[in-house]
């Protein structure tokens, strides 16, 4: 494996070494017939967040926090166990990411002029349907 295929590349500041990753294969359930039946194609990816040298003390403490010690992924939706291997580590990837993400806290501030007019004139439509709709009682509209 050449420098690229070492190493899993979660966001461009955390970078996985594959040789930090526990695979285990098994044979996957549902249809398939005698292929399925022989060859363990359902792949299973471990990653020990807590013992991890690829991992910051800032990255790490996040994962942990939002993941756990140890994060697991098992995919078997295909028949290839290289495919299944594949995303396997995809879905490892993108929980990773999405744990690592930061996010924006954000700010409050004030609905515009046009916003506020706009959500009246729509209270106002709401209100004349739902007038029209009394079947004869109350009164019409007098605008």
């Amino acid at each position: 494996m050449d420098g690229e295929r070492s190493v899993l590349r979660v966001t461009p500041t955390c970078v996985i070494a594959l040789d930090e990753l526990v695979w285990r294969f098994s044979a996957s359930g549902g249809p398939g017939g005698q292929h399925v039946n022989t060859s363990n194609t359902r792949a299973e990816v471990r990653f020990d967040i807590a013992g991890s040298a690829s991992l910051g003390p800032r990255q790490r403490a996040r994962l942990v926090e939002r993941l756990g010690p140890e994060v697991r992924v098992v995919a078997s939706d295909e028949r290839s166990q290289l495919r299944n291997r594949e995303l396997a580590l995809e879905r490892l990837r993108s929980r990773l990411a999405e744990a690592l993400r930061v996010e924006t806290p954000r700010r409050a501030t004030k609905p515009t002029k046009g916003a506020k007019e706009r959500r009246l004139e729509e209270k106002r439509q709401r209100a004349q349907t739902k007038q029209r709709r009394q079947g004869g009682r109350g009164r019409p509209d007098d605008e």
